[in-house]
């Protein structure tokens, strides 16, 4: 299974954003500038977060972004799915009608087991990302990496 990177981006992004005080906006200019990403396709992908109503947009002069909800209430799955989109990464063609002689009106995306074992595991990918939130993910980089919070902060605050 391959993501873009706009994923990789919008989890930084939103972590910054959980560390921002309540009612500031994230530039994205400046956390495009923060990470060395290209400004207007990180912009995208913030606004497919604020499409998703995961992340709010602020006009005007000190705009930008913010979380739109709080951050203990938006998982990596509801970025994931924002941003990729909510059809399975296996799409079972049901290609075992083709061999000689199937089996009439049978439902191969329910008996093959090929199939059965890719809707398992992207279950079990999705249970996995479905429990990992910003906050969680925004405490363990603070715990393991106590400058960091306060170094995004001050860069993200700065005048250009």
């Amino acid at each position: 299974m391959k993501m873009g990177r706009g994923v990789e981006w919008a989890l930084h992004s939103c972590v910054n954003m959980a560390w921002t005080p309540a009612g500031d906006a994230v530039n994205s200019a400046r956390l495009a500038a923060y990470y060395q990403l290209p400004a207007e396709y990180l912009k995208k992908q913030l606004q497919a977060l604020v499409r998703a109503g995961i992340l709010t947009s602020v006009s005007g002069p000190g705009g930008g972004f913010h979380l739109a909800r709080r951050p203990e209430n938006i998982t990596v799955l509801d970025i994931v799915l924002a941003l990729e989109g909510p059809e399975p990464a296996f799409r079972c063609e049901a290609i075992l009608g083709s061999v000689p002689e199937p089996e009439a009106q049978e439902n191969f995306a329910r008996t093959c087991l090929i199939s059965q074992t890719m809707r398992q595991a992207e279950l079990a990918w999705r249970q996995a990302l479905a429990r990992q939130t910003i906050a969680g993910i925004a405490d363990s980089i603070e715990r393991r990496f106590p400058a960091v919070k306060a170094k995004a902060l001050h860069f993200l605050a700065a005048e250009d």
